[in-house]
C-alpha cells in the first residue's frame, strides 16, 4: 500500500469519506498480527506445563524462570517499540516485527524434539520470544493514529482485546496440536497426565510437544504478506515524518531492538542464580535499572535524525500524567499478562499435587494428586474472559468516563486478590487441594475480567489526557512498563511457592491495587482533579 500524506481523522468529513475505510483495514490486519505476538511471547506458560508432564529434566523453579525470561525480554523490547511508528512507519513496523516472530517459533519447534536439549537453549528461545511481547507497544501506538479520539476507547480496546486473544488461542491451540503429528518429528510419551480444553489425557499417551512452535508459522507467513501489502505508513509531521526506505526503517528497528536485548540480558545475568547468572541483585533493583539503561542508551547511542526524533518523543517523560497512567495501566494490563503467564503452572503446582506432612512434620508438595484439575483444561478461560471483555470496557468508558470505570475495577481487583490468596493458602496446606479449586478459579476469572475492563478504561483516559502527538508514545511506554508484569508475577509466584507461601504473592498485589485506587482518585476523580474523569 502507498504511504498516506494527508491524515486528519478529527475532521468528521475526512473520517467518513476516507479515513474510516483505511483505518478499519489497518486495524483488521493489526489484530491477528498482535494475536500471534502474544501467542509466541506467552507460549511458555503452556510449554512448561507439558515439559513437566513429559519429564523434561528441569525443576519447577527453572520452568517458572523460562516464563520470567520471556516476560522480562518482551517488556524491555516494548520500550524501543514505543517509538517505532514515528521513526519507521506503521506498515514497515508491523510487517517486520511480525516476520521476526518466526525465529523463536522455528527454534522452539526444533528444541522441543529432544529432552536432552540443554536448559540454556530454552532460555535463549524464551529471550527471543520477547519479540512478541514488544509488538504490543508499536501496534497500539500505530492504531491510535488511525482513529479519532471519540472512538479510541473502542478501537484500541478492539486491537488490544482481540490481540490479547493470542493468549487464549495459544492456550487452546497448543494443547490440541500437541496430540497429533502434523509437522513430523518423533512423539514423546506422557509421564504425567495432561489435558486439553475438552478433558484429560492419560499418562502414556504420545505427545508432539514440538508442534507448539511450528504451528505459528501457519499464521505468521500469511500475516507478514498481509502487513506488507495491506497496511499503510502515515507520513505526516505528527505521525511519521521521515520513515525512509523500508530497508532503512528495518535497520532502525533492528538497532533499537539490539539495545533492548542487551539491557535485558544484562539484567537477567545480574538477577538469575547460577549457572545462568550471578544472582547478585534483587528484581526490584534490576528492573528499574534495565528500564533506565534502555531509555538512556537509546537516547545516546543513536545519531542524527533518529536521535532528534527520539529526543522529541522523550518529552512524554516530562508530563506527570505519563507516570500516573504508567502505574495505573500496570495494575490492569500488568496483572492480565502476568496472571496469563503464571496461571497454568500455578494450577498445576498448587492443585496438581497433594500437600501432606512428611516424616519430620514438614509439608511435602511433590506427590501427584490423582484428583487434581488439568491446568491445560482450565487455564485458557481466564485470559479468554479478560480479552473478550476488554472492548466492552473501552466502550463503557467512552460513555461514562475512563477514570470512573478504573476506580470500580480497582476495588474489584483488591477484593478478588484477597479472596484468591485465602483459597490458595488453604489449598497449599491440604492433602485434598481440589476441594478449594472452584472458589479459587471463580475469583480468578473475576480478577481476569476486571483487568480486561480496566484495560479498556485506561485506554480511554490516555486518549483524552494526551495530545495527538504524545498519545501514541504514551500508550507504548505505559504498555512497556506494564508488560513487566509478565516477569514479576511468575517470578513472585515461583519464589513464594518455593517458600511454601503462595498466598503472599496475592497479598502484595492487593496492596499495589489499593495504591492505584488512590492514585486514580487523586489525578482524575477528586474535586479539583487535574483532569476530571477523562
Amino acid at each position: 500500500m502507498s504511504d498516506i500524506t494527508k491524515w486528519d481523522v478529527e475532521d468528521n468529513e475526512f473520517w467518513e469519506s476516507t479515513g474510516k475505510k483505511i483505518a478499519t483495514r489497518n486495524l483488521w490486519i493489526s489484530i491477528p498480527s498482535l494475536l500471534c505476538g502474544f501467542a509466541v511471547w506467552l507460549m511458555w506458560g503452556i510449554i512448561t506445563v507439558q515439559m513437566l508432564n513429559l519429564g523434561f529434566p528441569f525443576s519447577q523453579p527453572e520452568l517458572f524462570t523460562l516464563m520470567s525470561i520471556a516476560g522480562l525480554a518482551g517488556a524491555t523490547l516494548r520500550i524501543p517499540s514505543t517509538f517505532f511508528i514515528r521513526i519507521a512507519g506503521g506498515r514497515n513496523t508491523i510487517f517486520f516485527t511480525t516476520a521476526l516472530l518466526m525465529i523463536p517459533a522455528i527454534g522452539v519447534g526444533f528444541a522441543l524434539q529432544s529432552k536432552d536439549t540443554p536448559l540454556f537453549i530454552f532460555q535463549i528461545l524464551a529471550l527471543l520470544s520477547g519479540f512478541g511481547g514488544g509488538n504490543f507497544a508499536s501496534s497500539m501506538s500505530n492504531i491510535s493514529f488511525f482513529f479519532p479520539k471519540r472512538v479510541q476507547g473502542t478501537s484500541l480496546g478492539l486491537n488490544a482485546g482481540l490481540g490479547n486473544f493470542g493468549v487464549t488461542t495459544m492456550q487452546i491451540l497448543v494443547p490440541l496440536v500437541m496430540t497429533i503429528g502434523i509437522f513430523g518429528g518423533d512423539a514423546m510419551e506422557l509421564v504425567n497426565s495432561s489435558g486439553t480444553l475438552i478433558g484429560k489425557i492419560p499418562a502414556g499417551t504420545d505427545t508432539y510437544i514440538h508442534n507448539a512452535g511450528f504451528v505459528w508459522l501457519l499464521l505468521l507467513i500469511p500475516l507478514a504478506f498481509a502487513g506488507w501489502f495491506g497496511m499503510n505508513n502515515i507520513v505526516t509531521e505528527t505521525v511519521t515524518p521521515h520513515p525512509g526506505s523500508p530497508l532503512q526503517a528495518f535497520s532502525k528497528i533492528t538497532g533499537l531492538l539490539a539495545i533492548a536485548f542487551a539491557t535485558a540480558m544484562a539484567g537477567l545475568y545480574l538477577l538469575l542464580p547460577p549457572p545462568t547468572g550471578i544472582g547478585l541483585l534483587s528484581k526490584w533493583i534490576v528492573l528499574p535499572a534495565v528500564i533506565a539503561a534502555t531509555v538512556l542508551l537509546m537516547r545516546y547511542l543513536t545519531r542524527g535524525g533518529l536521535q532528534e526524533n527520539l529526543k522529541r518523543q522523550y518529552k512524554i517523560f516530562g508530563n506527570k500524567h505519563t507516570w500516573a497512567m504508567t502505574v495505573i495501566y500496570t495494575m490492569t494490563f500488568g496483572s492480565f499478562i502476568g496472571y496469563s503467564a503464571a496461571f497454568p503452572l500455578a494450577i498445576k503446582v498448587i492443585f496438581g499435587y497433594t500437600h501432606v506432612p512428611g516424616p519430620d512434620g514438614v509439608l511435602v508438595h511433590d506427590i501427584l494428586n490423582p484428583n487434581g484439575p488439568s491446568a491445560l483444561m482450565f487455564a485458557w478461560m481466564g485470559p479468554f474472559i479478560g480479552a473478550l471483555i476488554r472492548p466492552v470496557g473501552g466502550k463503557i468508558a467512552d460513555k461514562v468516563g475512563g477514570a470512573k470505570v478504573t476506580q470500580i475495577v480497582s476495588i474489584v481487583m483488591i477484593v478478588c486478590a484477597l479472596g484468591v490468596a485465602y483459597f490458595m493458602a488453604a489449598a497449599y496446606k491440604s492433602p485434598t487441594p481440589e476441594l478449594y479449586f472452584w472458589p479459587f478459579f471463580g475469583l480468578f476469572i473475576i480478577l481476569f475480567a476486571a483487568t480486561g475492563v480496566g484495560n479498556g478504561s485506561t485506554f480511554r483516559t490516555t486518549a483524552m489526557v494526551f495530545n495527538a502527538e504524545q498519545a501514541g508514545p504514551v500508550l507504548g511506554w505505559t504498555s512497556a512498563v506494564a508488560a513487566y508484569g509478565a516477569f514479576i508475577i511468575p517470578k513472585v509466584f515461583g519464589e513464594q511457592i518455593k517458600a511454601t507461601t503462595p498466598e503472599y504473592a496475592l497479598y502484595g498485589f492487593a496492596i499495589f491495587y489499593a495504591l492505584c485506587l488512590l492514585l486514580n482518585w487523586w489525578f482524575y476523580l477528586r474535586p479539583n482533579a487535574y483532569v476530571k474523569n477523562p
